[in-house]
């Protein structure tokens, strides 16, 4: 392990605090403002949301987790039939509840230990649940890239957008090095809006009318949406949260090689899961998408060594002072869609690959009947978009998918319980 440049504690001095902030806001920057561009949420309120709910994870894990909190590519679908059907006060209900069960699920994990979850959520459940939620928004994706958003119709035009911003994000991806390899998206963006305005389809309407200082559209509860927690709502998130609490351990474990700590034991795998849902809470009070921990923050962390909490906590705050600044709204809001497309391509597909990598380092044994059930039924239900109507109660893809995973994994004989150390299993 290569000795810290900066340790968890360390304070970085102020020239260069800045510098290694803004490097951490850009790592996530691309992803957390296509979120609440797919949802049709305030991009401004996600990045506020996200400086708030890093802060609060760094409090609550007593400062000892460098680890930055984004926007949830898993709740992209629910939240979308959410809205549909209920409109923004059922998105942030339903994202309030998952932050509320991680809460739930922390405080059980600190009273009885974490093989409970192991045991409920093995790879070969969590890894093709993982590669339904990449591969059912692969046709978001594409039609985003191909088509002309007024018109619907295939654009060639717009179509060579999204190739552009896709090849961009594929070459900083693979052949750069360093800082700038943990950038794609935001590289992709850039140079996808460039080549946009190059061809004419940007609109800076917006950016010129908007003002440099100026207040997002917060959604609170009862100022601007009834609190009504129904149980369609319920079954269309909670399935979701059980499995992103699986990933959320992933990363912890992962985040504690790269650092040297055992973050599983200190400060505690349950005090993380809370900063995770206290995260999602806050956002969902304040109208953002539920939050998580981000890889690519990690993955900035690896490469240079600088692990300090202090530098996490700067880009929190940035976030925060970014989202009250109307011009890089406006901005933000003035993305053509196919650059969105562009990058969503690789970004959809990367999480499907996770979900198969999760099987790979996980030795999950394909010529074992009961693993070939279960990923099946999984992938096919998921994808395929099946439901379950019981009235006016809807269950429906992910959810039915993640529940039947769950189901089949407890009952078909030959499950082995987890008996080792979670730290051994990763």
């Amino acid at each position: 392990m290569n000795k810290p440049v900066l340790d968890i504690k360390d304070v970085p001095s102020p020239s260069h605090w800045l510098t290694l902030s803004l490097q951490h806001l850009f790592a996530m920057f691309g992803a957390t403002v296509l979120v609440p561009y797919l949802v049709d949420l305030s991009p401004a309120i996600a990045l506020i949301s996200s400086g708030f709910g890093t802060l609060a994870f760094l409090f609550i894990t007593k400062w000892k987790v460098p680890a930055y909190l984004g926007s949830s590519f898993a709740y992209i679908i629910p939240l979308t039939v959410a809205g549909s059907t209920g409109g923004i006060g059922a998105m942030m209900i339903g994202s309030f509840m998952v932050g509320l069960l991680y809460g739930i699920v922390a405080l059980i994990i600190k009273k009885a230990g974490y093989r409970w979850l192991m045991n409920l959520l093995p790879p070969i459940v969590v890894g093709p649940v993982i590669m339904v939620i990449g591969l059912a928004l692969s046709g978001t994706a594409v039609g985003m890239a191909m088509n002309d958003p007024v018109t619907s119709e295939y654009s060639v035009l717009h179509f060579s957008v999204a190739l552009v911003t896709l090849a961009v994000t594929i070459i900083f991806s693979i052949y750069f090095k360093g800082i700038l390899s943990m950038i794609p998206i935001l590289a992709g963006i850039i140079i996808g809006y460039l080549y946009a305005l190059a061809v004419g389809i940007v609109d800076f309407t917006g950016v010129r009318e908007a003002n440099w200082i100026e207040i997002p559209d917060f959604v609170f509860p009862f100022a601007h949406y009834d609190l009504k927690i129904t149980l369609d709502l319920m079954l269309l998130m909670i399935p979701v949260a059980i499995v992103t609490i699986s990933e959320h351990i992933g990363h912890q474990l992962v985040l504690g090689k790269v650092v040297n700590k055992d973050y599983i034991k200190d400060p505690g795998l349950h005090r993380s899961l809370l900063g995770d849902g206290t995260a999602t809470m806050i956002s969902a009070i304040m109208g953002g998408p539920p939050k998580t921990t981000y890889g690519e923050n990690i993955g900035v962390l690896a490469i240079t060594r600088i692990y300090s909490v202090y530098v996490l906590a700067g880009a929190a705050v940035i976030a925060i002072i970014f989202g009250f600044i109307g011009k890089i709204s406006a901005l933000i809001s003035s993305i053509p869609t196919p650059v969105m497309g562009g990058v969503s391509i690789l970004l959809f597909g990367i999480i499907a690959s996770s979900g198969l990598r999760m099987l790979v380092d996980s030795k999950v044994d394909f010529g074992e009947k009961r693993n070939l059930v279960i990923a099946s039924v999984i992938l096919v239900i998921g994808i395929g978009g099946a439901h379950i109507d019981i009235g006016p109660l809807q269950i429906q893809g992910m959810a039915l998918a993640a529940i039947f995973g769950v189901v089949l994994n407890l009952i078909l004989p030959g499950r082995e319980p987890v008996k080792e150390n979670i730290s051994e299993v990763a």
